[in-house]
């Protein structure tokens, strides 16, 4: 080990920035030239089924055979044109990552003849085997027939890989029985929820709304590191993060790596990247150093939140393909370093009109602004009833380590508004008993008609919170940085059009039953959602001791691990409310739960005999190894007669190295004896609850004798990549 580590290191030391060559220094020139959008259907396919596409696309209607057809020639014409040779469907199955299985256009006929061949059956619909990816028991080995579909609101796209090109189409999942079995599925079936409520909401205020898109941006943080080093870290290939090293004597702490100048090999990769996702359409805008050494962040434009979801899942795949051209490893475990900053993915949240209008930005008229008032409200109140469900929609075991750490929100689900929003939402409340006379302005009375209209600069980011409103949009930033966020997305978008039909079924009975004006109704419902929902909002540091027990006193919840968090989806109000509006059946949401707890069960075990191994048949025998040098030293010391004045100290080493030794040995037997049991146990929930309080309750016990060993063994012999040379910036 000890030689891999100093061949690593001799190999990072000699490494160059990589050159990157851009089709064109105007980003416009290129962009989406890999994408099959519009102007690429324009340009192959007849004016008259371009415009039916388009039509079937916007109103979610099912693409009739013709119209396929149609598409899956223009499709293989651009592709081929393009220099593809193999399609594939690309799908989101419910390990998290992407998948896809290859075909070549090349096919036979029935004369032996060699020709291309693209169908529209080929298009809509293949049958990816569905045993062989999680499920939660809807199939076994034996039923594995699945069926992948075309999703046409998300655009093809062509891969570059080892000079060639495949044409990926993205699609959803499902089983043979009909059950989803990937992220996709309930995400589009979300979306298409929150359009059906909200539009009807928007309609008290303007009657020309008839759709309402959800939008998102994802901003994802990532760590590089040289992928020699990387490679000598057994624990960080297998695991995603580092399992043992000590702390390094300067890590973030003086804050001067966060914005800094972009290291040249870091910005030439970036620059490779940024290339690449341009050109498939990802409209990347923002790159910059984040607070850990070796930490960074790109974001891009605000899209449709399917498209979004899409592209972030791409992104990560690109980031892994281009990283490789640079001698690097992109790293994106929520924690990869004990003592540093973890990495999140924010997702910044708001939903648009098909008029142009932001629904969480507040107008120029006082309507437009009740109108705000009502979407950002009922937000708040969506995120109320439901803080246990959305935090369960981030839980891991990798997110784990970041929730509630120097920089990432706690498990504590609360929403920071901002000093302005706070005063406008108490006034609106205070004045729930203020008369309102004919010729009132009734605006001016309850404070709507004071709310500015521009609140991006006028209220405050706070890092600490899981869910804060930032202007515009709201930010959701307790997501990690490996996850698919679909999920939360999905989760978000369920609960507030849930909230948006109660609503307005409250609001209309009031106007139907109860003779009230409606603008006096909508305040009525509203202030009522504000007096309960007050205490999820939450304006302070996040971080603290003192939340954690304000937040208690209030009543609201602290999941800390995962499997706890993830018993809300059995909980009988969340299999309803799913249920109801046909996101997920509870059949799909007890298998997402057995899955996610099996999910979590694999990786502690997965860090458990990483970290066994290593202890055992690497750091041991390196202590051993060391000690008998020690015990030589003293030898030789009391061959020269020197040994009470001389041979102490080392005698102390020796036996502190014993002790730390039997500590780490006795300690690996334990956790793989846990292990075995756990293993035993039917139960997948009461098996990862083992798993989290016993086989992982070992690990700090483990790491901390590994540490001290660290700390004891010359550098030369000491078998891993170390933590300061794994921050190794260049």
């Amino acid at each position: 080990m000890a030689i891999i580590r100093f061949k690593a290191l001799e190999l990072v030391s000699q490494r160059k920035p990589g050159e990157v060559t851009l089709p064109s220094h105007i980003i416009s020139d290129y962009f989406g030239e890999n994408v099959f959008g519009f102007d690429a259907m324009r340009a192959t396919m007849s004016s008259e089924y371009f415009k039916k596409l388009v039509r079937t696309t916007e109103a979610g209607e099912k693409v009739d055979r013709n119209l396929a057809d149609a598409v899956a020639a223009a499709m293989k014409t651009w592709a081929i044109s393009k220099g593809a040779t193999h399609y594939t469907h690309w799908f989101q199955p419910l390990t998290g990552s992407t998948a896809e299985k290859h075909d070549s256009f090349f096919d036979l006929t029935s004369d032996g003849e060699a020709i291309e061949s693209f169908k529209g059956n080929a298009l809509v619909q293949q049958e990816p085997d569905a045993s062989s990816f999680p499920s939660g028991g809807i199939r076994n080995t034996f039923e594995a027939r699945g069926y992948s579909a075309w999703d046409p609101s998300s655009p093809a796209f062509l891969i570059e890989n080892a000079g060639t090109k495949t044409l990926c189409i993205p699609t959803i999942f499902v089983s043979y029985t009909g059950e989803a079995l990937d992220y996709k599925t309930p995400l589009l079936k979300s979306l298409k929820l929150l359009n059906d409520a909200a539009v009807p909401v928007c309609q008290y205020f303007d009657k020309d709304v008839t759709k309402v898109s959800t939008t998102l941006g994802i901003e994802q943080e990532y760590f590089l590191v040289d992928k020699a080093l990387y490679e000598a870290r057994p624990d960080l290939i297998v695991s995603g993060r580092t399992l043992f090293g000590h702390i390094p004597a300067k890590g973030q702490q003086l804050e001067d790596h966060y914005f800094g100048s972009i290291p040249s090999r870091v910005h030439a990769f970036m620059v490779d990247f940024e290339k690449s996702a341009w050109k498939l359409g990802i409209p990347l805008r923002t790159r910059h150093n984040e607070v850990a050494p070796n930490q960074f962040e790109c974001a891009p434009t605000y899209e449709d939140a399917n498209l979004a979801v899409d592209h972030n899942q791409l992104l990560m795949d690109i980031m892994d393909r281009v990283a490789e051209r640079h001698n690097f490893k992109v790293l994106l475990h929520e924690k990869p370093f004990k003592g540093v900053n973890g990495s999140g993915k924010h997702n910044n949240w708001a939903l648009s009109t098909n008029t142009g209008t932001n629904l969480l930005s507040p107008g120029k008229k006082p309507k437009e602004n009740l109108q705000f008032l009502t979407f950002f409200i009922n937000t708040i109140k969506a995120v109320y009833t439901y803080d246990d469900l959305l935090r369960a929609s981030i839980a891991s075991a990798s997110n784990d380590h970041r929730l509630g750490a120097n920089e990432a929100p706690p498990a504590i689900m609360s929403v920071f508004i901002g000093q302005q929003l706070t005063a406008v939402l108490d006034e609106f409340e205070r004045t729930s008993q203020v008369p309102i006379e004919k010729g009132d302005n009734m605006y001016l009375k309850l404070g709507i008609d004071r709310i500015p209209e521009v609140l991006r600069d006028n209220t405050d980011r706070n890092r600490t919170s899981p869910f804060a409103f930032t202007g515009n949009k709201f930010e959701f930033r307790a997501v990690g940085s490996s996850a698919n966020s679909s999920s939360s997305m999905t989760v978000l978008n369920t609960i507030v059009a849930n909230q948006l039909l109660e609503f307005r079924k409250t609001v209309d009975e009031l106007i139907e039953n109860q003779g009230v004006k409606k603008e006096v109704a909508v305040i009525q419902v509203l202030r009522e959602y504000v007096a309960e929902s007050k205490r999820i909002r939450f304006e302070g540091n996040g971080y603290s001791k003192e939340w954690e027990e304000e937040a208690e006193r209030r009543g609201l919840s602290n999941i800390k691990s995962t499997p706890l968090s993830l018993d809300v989806y059995e909980r009988e109000d969340v299999v309803e409310l799913f249920s109801k509006h046909g996101i997920l059946t509870a059949v799909e949401l007890k298998a997402r739960h057995e899955i996610l707890l099996e999910e979590y069960i694999k990786k502690i075990q997965i860090e458990s005999r990483v970290m066994g191994d290593l202890a055992v048949n690497h750091v041991i025998p390196t202590a051993i190894a060391y000690q008998n040098k020690l015990i030589q030293n003293i030898r030789g010391l009391k061959d020269l007669g020197l040994e009470d004045e001389f041979t102490q100290t080392t005698l102390e080493a020796i036996k502190k190295m014993s002790r730390h030794i039997t500590t780490i040995q006795k300690n690996v037997d334990a956790m793989i004896e846990a292990r075995k049991v756990a293993n035993k146990v039917e139960d997948v929930r009461e098996r990862a609850i083992m798993y989290r309080e016993e086989v992982f309750g070992y690990f700090d016990t483990i790491r901390y004798s590994v540490d001290k060993l660290e700390l004891m063994v010359d550098d030369e012999d000491w078998p891993l990549i170390k933590y300061r040379e794994l921050m190794f910036r260049r």
